[in-house]
């Protein structure tokens, strides 16, 4: 494409555009027509000069102009209770459900090198001597011993909170970091999965497997699943930087990275619930069969939600990425 010629063909167009937009008074009838005709027109003017001939002072022009009249066209657009609901029955699910064949074979990888890192740690005494000395082991793990008091150190309330907040930073990180070939989540992910091995493998050694479930099992398995889940999500992520697939690499970043953004508001209501029966469920006085009933019965709910409303929404075209009419606009070229 000759540039200087696109421009000279087009200046018209767009200066045409820009001065409808300035106009103060209401416009008439066949003048929004023009506005509507020409903000089409500018936009694949925009999408164009993008692919064929990149001039940043031009793009930059040409995308305000574009924003404006997307502005004007579609006028301003609030979020409402009505988006709050869609996005909570529809765009997370379905975003966790399109991911699940990333999330699913991370989670059950990840719970086997921590059984095999508790199995490698609780039968190698030699081990447990690189951890800690033989009586801060027994200090750890007595009954009533830091493992336990852990879990009551702080008030409930302040616990939880604690807990949401580490929870939602390490879910945040995995999703934002996926972009750099998954590498720093797969780090995560080993580091999450070594400190639950050594109290698995330390607490088995201990004789004290039974305690150890009931103070993981309650809060872990919803608290790993979403851990897992942005995990996931941040592998795929970094895996369509790779491979984008049909769409441009630019498109597929864009589109994956609103998802998971999504995601990430998602998982930290997820995560709020986990923290919560963390603070208040596992360092409770209940049986240890109700602990666990509570944490598998939080769990079933979730996994329900994304295989049964989130398939739903999936089959009907969801994503979880933002509505087309909020993107920005762009047409097919060819190579």
């Amino acid at each position: 494409m000759d540039l200087d010629v696109f421009v000279s063909a087009h200046r018209a167009e767009w200066d045409r555009l820009d001065a409808l937009l300035r106009r103060r008074r209401r416009l008439t009838g066949p003048e929004v027509d023009e506005l509507v005709a020409l903000y089409q027109r500018t936009a694949t003017h925009l999408s164009l000069i993008r692919s064929s001939a990149p001039d940043p002072q031009l793009t930059g022009r040409l995308s305000q102009l574009v924003a404006r009249a997307r502005g004007a066209v579609t006028g301003t657009r609030r979020a409402s209770w009505r988006d709050v609901t869609r996005f909570l029955t529809h765009g997370f699910p379905a975003a966790v459900y399109r991911s699940r064949h990333w999330w699913v074979p991370t989670a059950l990888l990840s719970a086997l090198v921590a059984a095999l890192l508790g199995w490698w740690i609780g039968t190698h005494p030699d081990v447990q001597a690189t951890i800690a000395a033989p009586s801060e082991l027994r200090e750890l793990t007595r009954p009533g011993g830091e493992y336990e008091s852990y879990y009551s150190s702080n008030p409930a309330a302040s616990f939880a909170a604690q807990v949401w907040t580490n929870n939602a930073q390490a879910a945040a990180i995995c999703l934002v970091l996926g972009i750099f070939l998954g590498l720093p989540v797969i780090w995560i992910l080993l580091l999450n999965m070594l400190n639950l091995g050594i109290g698995f493998g330390l607490m088995t050694s201990a004789g004290r497997l039974d305690t150890f479930l009931g103070l993981v099992l309650p809060h872990g398995l919803l608290e790993l699943t979403a851990v897992f889940v942005a995990a996931g999500t941040g592998l795929r992520l970094g895996w369509t930087l790779i491979d984008p697939g049909p769409r441009t690499r630019r498109t597929a970043l864009a589109e994956e990275g609103r998802a998971a953004l999504g995601m990430a508001i998602g998982l930290a209501l997820v995560l709020f619930v986990a923290g919560a029966i963390e603070g208040f469920v596992t360092p409770s006085g209940l049986p240890t069969w109700a602990r666990i009933t509570i944490g598998v019965v939080a769990e079933l709910a979730f996994l329900t939600y994304v295989y049964v409303l989130g398939g739903r929404a999936a089959r009907t075209g969801e994503t979880g990425d933002i509505d087309a009419a909020e993107r920005s606009a762009t047409v097919p070229t060819a190579a």
